[in-house]
């Protein structure tokens, strides 16, 4: 009997941690990328591998994306992932999910935020002289998993072995299996506009109770709440669900509070529908009033390759 390739991804399905550290690339004109490359690929795994080790209870991740013209710059293989594109702008009568440029980008996760500060540090010794660092949000668990907007973020991710069945690439592009497709977003708040509204008025845009976290039912929930919009179905009315993984970050001295939204899944198809309900409405027009105090400022498409296919670019660590 034939056995069974196993894939083994990044740690895309992980849990969210008390800190993070998200960064976006963006590579240099006509510098010498794929040696660099290689050694982040080395780099990574040994992130990865050193921390779990260090710091057994610290559930440390570090996951790489890849975008599209990075992908091709640096010679990897084609076809490339059958999704993976330049994310292009989704643009509604009121609001527009923007598009920005990006290589890379870096998802560090860990329970102490000196972990995420050394995994960064180690990433921009070896990138910065091939690249420029575009984004660099340091996220942070707010009370009890919520935004700065007050709600609980995240409650219908899927749990257990659905994170894997949503958040990764099957059959339906074997030589990609294992990877995942990650979105990316830099939301800022309006707070002032927000807190204007009563505790009430709030929940009607989440389409959720603030306190207890609980959806509201169909009959009392807005059709243009967040949640109303953001939750999407096959044509056979199935679920269909990403992996989130958000976090809340702020500069309080400079009145700057927002959400930096990043999500997997095992095809952008999903995430892409849930950027138009949302931007474009449902029906169009009917667009997610969270928007009106929510600002997105970049939005970005990337490729997680499984860790084989970072073994087979991955330099000699010491070279």
């Amino acid at each position: 009997m034939k056995k069974e390739t196993v894939y083994e991804s990044q740690n895309v399905t992980d849990y969210p941690n008390n800190n993070t550290i998200f960064s976006v690339w963006k590579f240099k004109e006509n510098a010498d990328i794929r040696p660099v490359f290689e050694r982040l690929c080395a780099l990574i795994e040994n992130l990865n591998h050193s921390f779990t080790i260090r710091v057994a209870d610290g559930r440390t991740s570090c996951v790489m994306g890849v975008g599209h013209d990075a992908w091709i710059k640096l010679g990897l293989p084609q076809p490339l992932p059958k999704e993976l594109k330049n994310f292009e702008p989704i643009t509604g009568t009121k609001h527009t999910a923007v598009a920005t440029p990006a290589d890379l980008h870096f998802h560090l996760r860990a329970i102490n935020a000196g972990i995420c500060f050394d995994m960064a540090t180690d990433i921009a010794a070896v990138l910065s002289p091939v690249a420029l660092c575009l984004e660099e949000v340091h996220g942070f668990r707010y009370w009890d998993g919520r935004s700065i907007i007050g709600f609980v973020d995240g409650t219908e991710n899927p749990i257990g072995g659905e994170r894997r069945l949503f958040a990764l690439v099957g059959d339906e592009d074997p030589v990609y299996k294992g990877g995942s497709y990650q979105f990316v977003q830099k939301y800022l708040h309006n707070m002032q506009a927000w807190e204007s509204l009563t505790t009430e008025e709030q929940e009607r845009v989440i389409g959720r109770y603030k306190l207890s976290d609980i959806e509201m039912t169909d009959a009392v929930k807005p059709s243009n709440s967040h949640s109303a919009l953001a939750g999407i179905t096959d044509e056979q009315g199935n679920d269909l669900k990403i992996v989130r993984d958000n976090m809340p970050f702020g500069h309080p001295s400079k009145g700057e509070a927002g959400t930096y939204f990043i999500s997997y899944a095992n095809t952008f198809s999903t995430t892409k529908k849930m950027l138009e309900n949302m931007f474009i409405g449902d029906p169009p027009g009917n667009y997610d009033r969270l928007l009106d105090f929510s600002t997105a400022q970049t939005g970005s498409l990337f490729f997680v390759p499984t860790i084989e296919m970072l073994d087979q670019y991955s330099a000699d660590p010491g070279s």
